[in-house]
């Protein structure tokens, strides 16, 4: 009995301390379910780490070789990655340091290079360990392709144009502040010049200097070495185009250059737009000879390295850019306007202007850059030609369709007689003469045919000639054979005076002169002897000293001859008085010769025989003027009315000129 409870108490015991172990272990499954969802959740990168370990035997045994192979490059190219982001903070501000930016961009460059030359390699091996882990299985699926993404993102930095080659990017990032400061140094040391002061009369014109100082030029080339050697050339040379090709056009701009835009449309003829042509000559000079002169110099300078098509081409663009072609589009427009004589003397002084600068434009603008130019030039001197050429070979067609006119009605110089006359002279003279030869040797020679040296001479005779010709003409068109003698007067009178002395003058000779001179005088005798010199006669004394019939008839004589005289005279003076002589010096003396033959041959009659009706109740019917009013009136006699000069026209159509006087707002030349 004793022996049971002994075993009843044990047993109670280790029940006891069985429930106690339960107990504890309750409480530590308690403690140990947070750990266990811990421990859960790492056994897959667990089970990723230990992979290797199930592999086969053979593959870990290389792995390690493979591993060592791919890390070894890796880790250069990281330790370069890691040189290439200290040579950042190396990197000082190029514009206060230039030569020390350029040393350390260029180590950048080799750094950069040997990362881009030797990261590929270290890619490869890596691919080539990644590569190795799949087909062995040493490692897990997910932990493959992590690596394949990396390795993917590794390619394309490599390769990228964005970003550029791992962190070629910082290089890109320098080389666009070295791009900054070469646009800094161009746009702070171009300044538009001024116009230059005129040069005197044969003093060679001023070439403008290099507008860069030597020492910014030498930055620039230094600036262009390192950009250039990174494929940045065409970029560098689009700013510099942009700045230069901005800076021509704003020295230009000074000079109210407006007028080069005009359009065919806007003016009727050349007249209209003379004052332009004289400045597009003057500012097309200073443009060669100044802007684009040094422009060119300055290109030279720059990208002489480049070679000569390259920094050809670059002045061939600045040029273009500058506006040069709109210079030769107004001399397109001039050549395009109506026909006329004048516009022959605006199409020389433009061939003038351009013939002064030909060796300019052949040096400047030759080669294959400039090609554009070369054409637009050669286009214009061609229309230059022709269209002076046409001018000039019909000028005696229109001056011959001017005799089918009718003559001036008040008896004046026909506008075309002073205008051919003065425009002989202007042909002739030192500015033009010499062009206009050389215009139709050029077009001779485009014929194929000998330029005779008399041609120019004998075409400006035969002018004068047909004029000769047309006034002979006309004056036979008159109805009233006296104003015809006013009208010979007048136009003998200025071929023998305003020829006299000048170049076409000579070209005639003295005794083509002297004859014209001859002609006034003879006319002029005519012109008295038939009109006023008839009125003397009708103031007749005969029958009035022997008369002795008394007063009464004396008076009733003196009033019928004073009647015919008043009558005649009035007459004669309402069909004058809107007759014109345009010279003052023979407008004068025909005057004073009307007066001597009139005035005193009245004066005495009226002192004689005026008492006779004076005492008469009608006498003012008789004694209807005094001896220094019939003067006043003499002296206002052939009074020339206001009218400007004209010229000639062309039909713009067939080519042919009109048979009419142009309209008055064209100017005549003038002689020199």
């Amino acid at each position: 009995m004793d022996k049971g409870i002994e075993n009843l108490t044990s047993a109670r015991k280790l029940l006891k301390a069985n429930v106690e172990k339960s107990k504890a272990l309750g409480l530590s499954l308690e403690k140990a379910g947070p750990r266990l969802d811990e421990i859960n959740q790492r056994l897959p990168s667990l089970e990723i780490s230990i992979r290797p370990i199930r592999a086969q035997r053979d593959a870990l045994g290389t792995v390690g070789g493979h591993i060592n192979r791919a890390v070894v490059p890796a880790a250069a190219v990281l330790k370069v990655f890691d040189a290439i982001h200290g040579l950042e903070k190396s990197l000082s501000d190029p514009q206060s340091d230039l030569p020390g930016y350029l040393g350390v961009l260029k180590r950048l460059e080799e750094a950069t290079r040997f990362l881009g030359e030797n990261c590929g390699m270290a890619i490869q091996w890596l691919a080539d360990i990644v590569e190795y882990l799949e087909d062995h299985k040493v490692a897990d699926n997910r932990f493959i392709s992590g690596l394949k993404k990396a390795l993917e993102c590794l390619r394309q930095l490599e390769v990228g144009e964005e970003k550029g080659r791992l962190d070629g990017g910082l290089l890109e990032v320098a080389l666009d502040r070295l791009e900054n400061e070469f646009r800094r140094l161009l746009t702070e040391n171009s300044v538009p010049l001024p116009m230059s002061s005129p040069t005197l009369p044969g003093e060679q014109a001023c070439i403008a200097p290099s507008p860069l100082p030597v020492p910014v030029i030498q930055k620039l080339q230094a600036i262009l070495g390192r950009l250039i050697a990174n494929n940045r050339f065409d970029r560098c040379l689009s700013i510099y185009i942009e700045v230069r090709s901005l800076n021509v056009r704003a020295s230009l701009q000074a000079l109210n250059l407006d007028y080069l835009e005009i359009s065919i449309s806007e003016f009727n003829d050349v007249a209209s737009i003379d004052g332009y042509i004289a400045q597009w000559g003057k500012h097309l000079e200073f443009a060669v000879k100044h802007l684009l002169e040094a422009e060119y110099k300055l290109c030279n300078d720059v990208f002489e390295r480049m070679g000569l098509d390259v920094w050809k081409s670059c002045f061939a663009d600045i040029a273009a850019q500058a506006g040069i072609l709109a210079f030769l589009q107004f001399g397109k427009t001039v050549t395009e306007s109506k026909k006329d004589p004048i516009k022959l003397l605006k199409l020389l002084e433009i061939f003038a202007s351009l013939n002064k600068l030909r060796l300019d434009f052949n040096r400047l603008f030759g080669g294959a850059a400039c090609a554009e130019i070369q054409n637009w030039t050669r286009d214009l001197i061609k229309r230059l030609i022709q269209g002076a050429c046409e001018i000039f070979w019909e000028l005696l067609v229109q001056v011959e369709l001017q005799r089918h006119t009718p003559p001036p009605p008040d008896g004046s110089i026909p506008r075309v007689v002073t205008f051919i006359t003065n425009y002989c002279n202007e042909l002739l003279g030192d500015d033009y003469k010499p062009i206009l030869t050389q215009v139709l040797v050029i077009e001779r020679s485009w014929k194929h045919e000998k330029f005779q040296e008399g041609i120019l001479m004998n075409e400006l005779r035969n002018l004068v000639k047909a004029i000769e010709l047309n006034v002979e003409t006309w004056s036979r068109a008159y109805e009233d054979a006296v104003l015809s003698y006013v009208f010979l007067m007048n136009t003998h009178w200025h071929l023998y005076k305003h020829l006299k002395g000048t170049d076409i003058g000579t070209l005639l000779g003295d005794s083509w002169l002297r004859e014209h001179e001859q002609y006034k005088e003879y006319y002029s005798s005519l012109y008295l002897r038939e009109s006023w010199g008839k009125l003397p006669a009708l103031l007749s004394r005969e029958g009035l000293i022997l008369f002795s019939g008394g007063r009464a008839t004396a008076r009733d004589l003196v009033k019928k001859r004073l009647k015919s005289f008043n009558e005649a005279f009035d007459d004669m003076n309402r069909k004058q008085s809107n007759w014109v002589i345009l010279d003052k010096d023979l407008r004068e003396k025909t005057r004073q010769a009307i007066i001597q033959t009139i005035v005193p041959v009245y004066r005495s009659y009226m002192q004689n025989y005026g008492p006779l009706v004076e005492q008469d109740p009608s006498a003012n019917k008789y004694a209807k003027y005094t001896a220094q009013s019939l003067e006043k009136i003499f002296n206002s006699l052939f009074q020339p009315k206001p009218v400007k000069q004209g010229s000639l026209r062309v039909r713009q159509s067939s080519g042919k000129f009109n048979n009419g006087i142009a309209d008055e707002h064209q100017t005549s030349p003038t002689v020199k």
